[in-house]
């Protein structure tokens, strides 16, 4: 995060953003009722149960309220 943000919706705001932390949690859900029937550790998953590979944290333009990776803030902090 030592990097320049700028927003590239409102392409105005260079200064205020919420960064989310993403942390993911592998669960199996009944899917007729939508209940949690079992949790998984990211070491532990089911032989049909991919691991998250997104990204750990994204950024809020706290000025339009855009939600995008951190990598789309910093390339438009890089331009002038």
């Amino acid at each position: 995060m030592n990097s320049p943000y700028r927003c590239p919706n409102c392409k105005t705001n260079r200064s205020r953003f919420n960064i989310i932390q993403q942390v993911p949690q592998s669960i199996k859900m009944d899917p007729q009722t939508g209940n949690v029937l079992e949790e998984y550790s990211s070491e532990q998953l089911s032989p049909f149960h991919m691991p998250y590979k997104g990204p750990d944290k994204r950024v809020q333009c706290a000025a339009c309220g855009l939600v995008e990776d951190e990598r789309t803030f910093i390339k438009f902090g890089e331009k002038q």
